[in-house]
């Protein structure tokens, strides 16, 4: 997890990564997430009424658990080991695995259950540092599917790209796993080895990966006097990014550059703060930034920018976006886009684009899908991610079709568009 996917975090309660965001790298989607104020998990649902732990204890007298407790008991009277490794679970066990399954029956994978000891490992994940292979990972269409490796990392240096499709970890297969379990299997000790089999582009591969210490990179700036360039590349939407990006625009903007690219490539999301702040500093105060869609269950909520808008006027923007874009990423690039403030360049965005909110239950944590991402056009990100304006793929050397770090067409494509050479 990192900052799911990998979700972006409302510090009013909600995450937008870019993941669930679950960040692996390990790092799993947090754009996408409701947080407290404090950054602690909040309920969204303020609506239920609230009993001792927060949540409604009170039974739901169309549910009838009779087979339940049939199967509960079962289970206690019938059941014997037969295996070796098998341990008989305990009556707390039996409840958060009973919590497990009833989160999954709503068929979404960002809405899941972490008893105590995953939710430990949860949090851990969105720190910002953590140990791992750098990579944000995501189910998408029933396959685990990597959003993108974070720059300078174990995975990007062995090649993994946005799009693979993990099938295996350490030859077990990754069939009906979760982001959440899929992040255990892959974290490890410090100089370990995680042996990863993945399909892209039809071809199956076998990437070994070293572990690492991760520590999540914010941003990057630097201008280019020969084309008269300035670039901003932001690798992630943590609760530093926003001052991290203040810095970096003053630096722009002293600098006299006409032209900026925006370099949002690979980045899975993070703080949906972080995203309206940045995106304030190009459209007026109360322009549409985002809607969060409740699908009723409570008034929609509109993000909207703050100012100061203080783009210097006749600058051009350019923004790169990829497969690896995703949720804080596509929130801010389909902002730009639909105010014609800038043009997208690159290949289609990832597709995150539902929210999700943390709930304590008795040491664990239930996570649960609550909005929706809109763009102001009324565009729904979810599954269907950011169209650029301008499609350019990225470049890739020979089989095993690994990138092509020596060219990128795409900000290339970029600096062409803007100064028109």
């Amino acid at each position: 997890m990192s900052d799911e996917p990998q979700e972006l975090w409302n510090k009013k309660g909600t995450l937008a990564r870019g993941v669930s965001f679950v960040l692996v790298a390990i790092v799993a989607f947090i754009a996408g997430l409701a947080l407290g104020g404090n950054g602690t998990a909040a309920a969204v649902v303020s609506q239920v009424p609230l009993v001792g732990s927060g949540l409604s204890a009170s039974p739901d007298p169309n549910a009838d658990l009779t087979d339940f407790w049939e199967a509960w008991n079962a289970l206690q009277q019938n059941y014997v080991i037969t295996h070796a490794s098998t341990t008989l679970p305990t009556t707390q066990d039996k409840i958060y695995g009973a919590i497990e399954g009833l989160a999954a029956s709503y068929g979404d994978p960002f809405t899941e259950f972490f008893p105590p000891q995953q939710a430990q490992a949860f949090n851990e994940n969105i720190s910002g540092s953590f140990a791992g292979v750098g990579m944000e990972i995501d189910v998408k269409n029933g396959v685990l599917t990597v959003v993108a490796p974070l720059k300078g990392t174990p995975a990007q240096q062995a090649g993994i790209q946005p799009g693979d499709q993990i099938i295996a970890i350490n030859g077990s297969s990754t069939s009906g796993i979760s982001t959440n379990e899929a992040v255990n299997e892959i974290r490890g000790p410090k100089g370990s080895m995680v042996d990863l089999t993945i399909i892209r582009s039809g071809k199956q591969l076998d990437v070994k990966i070293t572990r690492e210490t991760i520590q999540v990179p914010e941003t990057k700036d630097s201008y280019d006097p020969t084309t008269g360039v300035y670039t901003i590349a932001l690798y992630e939407f943590t609760s530093d990014s926003a001052s991290l990006f203040d810095e970096a625009w003053t630096r722009f903007k002293a600098s006299g550059a006409k032209y900026l690219v925006l370099d949002l490539r690979g980045n899975p999301g993070g703080y949906l703060d972080a995203a309206v702040s940045i995106a304030s500093h190009f459209l007026p105060k109360g322009e549409t930034i985002v809607t969060e869609d409740f699908g009723g269950k409570q008034p929609n909520e509109v993000h909207t920018s703050l100012g100061p808008d203080d783009l210097p006027a006749g600058t051009k923007v350019a923004v790169l976006v990829d497969g690896g874009s995703a949720s804080a990423s596509e929130i801010l690039a389909g902002a730009l886009k639909d105010h014609h403030v800038a043009t997208l360049i690159g290949t289609q965005t990832f597709g995150k684009g539902s929210v999700q909110t943390l709930i304590p239950i008795d040491g664990g944590q239930l996570k649960v899908t609550v909005a929706r991402w809109v763009t102001p056009s009324g565009q729904w990100i979810m599954e269907k991610g950011i169209t650029p304006d301008i499609k350019v793929p990225i470049a890739t050397s020979t089989p095993p079709f690994t990138p092509d770090t020596s060219a990128d067409p795409q900000y290339e494509r970029a600096v062409q568009f803007l100064t028109g050479r």
